[in-house]
């Protein structure tokens, strides 16, 4: 069997951890990054991984979307989708009709990747694990080990032969769980990102910061609330991404039922406390975030189906206000904005 050529299409805190971890296990990719400065320590110093893993300067090979060449056999694109229309059409150039696409980002990408590279091509998953970007050439893992584990599926929902090239992949960088439910699993990890990751963006804090505040863990809850019932309106069932961890526990109509789901967040979180939301890096640093892929899938889902969803278009709200120049960077103090019923 021939040596798979494999890129990782943007090399940030995700890709830079997983190209690491591939090194470290006998693997090869090759990084694909605009960042220059990140490109060539890479280059020059290898990868590094601090946080729940300790990896350093392991050689990677890393190069900036002009030095592309040849055949990619397989593309992994953990870019931001805010620049997939650029991203894909750019890739067509160094795929065949052997070649795989997944995109292992944010939201929902699946059905815009495959109009671009075709859907017999397209394949996608959730990354069920969290990762900071420290400096050129370093990222931080901010999740245990044994949960780096990512999910996979296509949008046939069957195991094809494209499928399991990925798996094969992605299996140097820890666990693969092929799914064939890409919506519900997409939808799934959409509950993780958008309910903390959304309010930690909204108030600039860590999960840990939001688990801990009474009121801003009690606004999560209502977030994921709202997703579930956008996605049981529009037929999706949530799939169960991590090993015995039921997100409709986070489905209430009564206080007691908050209660659950605050404790459901909570103990799915327990292993990402030191992380931040993307969002919040990306705002920190003062460059566009990806919440309309996120939280404002539920807010145009819930526009879609005639579902309510305040807490989803506060978060949006919020950022969007962040974005605009018109309110610093988001605190704690953001959790008066939402209105959390008394039930």
């Amino acid at each position: 069997m021939k040596q798979e050529r494999v890129a990782i299409i943007g090399a940030g805190s995700l890709g830079t951890v997983m190209a690491a971890i591939v090194a470290q296990n006998g693997g090869k990719c090759i990084l694909i990054d605009t960042n220059k400065e990140h490109v060539d320590a890479l280059n020059k110093n290898g990868a590094t991984v601090t946080g729940y893993m300790d990896i350093k300067n392991i050689p990677v090979e890393a190069i900036t979307p002009d030095q592309m060449s040849g055949i990619y056999d397989i593309a992994i694109i953990l870019t931001k989708q805010l620049v997939n229309k650029i991203v894909l059409t750019n890739l067509l150039k160094y795929i065949d009709d052997n070649s795989v696409v997944c995109t292992l980002q944010n939201g929902v990408p699946e059905e815009f990747v495959a109009e671009i590279v075709g859907k017999n091509r397209t394949c996608g998953g959730a990354v069920g694990w969290g990762a900071t970007w420290v400096a050129p050439g370093i990222s931080q893992l901010n999740t245990t080990p044994e949960h780096v584990i990512v999910e996979i599926g296509n949008l046939d929902n069957v195991v094809d032969d494209n499928l399991k090239r990925v798996e094969a992949f992605l299996k140097l960088a820890g666990g693969v769980v092929i799914n064939t439910n890409l919506s519900g699993f997409r939808w799934s990890k959409l509950w993780m990102n958008a309910a903390v990751s959304g309010m930690s963006a909204a108030t600039g804090s860590t999960f840990g910061e939001v688990m801990d505040n009474e009121n801003a863990v009690a606004c999560a809850a209502h977030v994921a609330n709202e997703l579930i019932q956008v996605a049981t309106a529009k037929g999706i069932t949530l799939e169960e991404i991590i090993p015995g961890k039921d997100f409709y526990d986070a489905r209430f109509d009564d206080k007691a039922g908050r209660e659950r789901a605050i404790a459901t967040l909570r103990d799915v979180y327990s292993v990402h406390r030191p992380s931040k939301a993307s969002m919040l890096q990306d705002m920190e640093k003062n460059i566009p975030c990806e919440i309309d892929y996120i939280n404002g899938v539920v807010c145009d889902g819930g526009d879609e189906t005639g579902i309510d969803t305040p807490f989803n278009d506060i978060i949006r709200d919020i950022i969007k206000e962040f974005e605009a120049g018109g309110r610093p960077l988001p605190t704690m103090a953001n959790v008066k904005r939402f209105n959390i019923p008394a039930l």
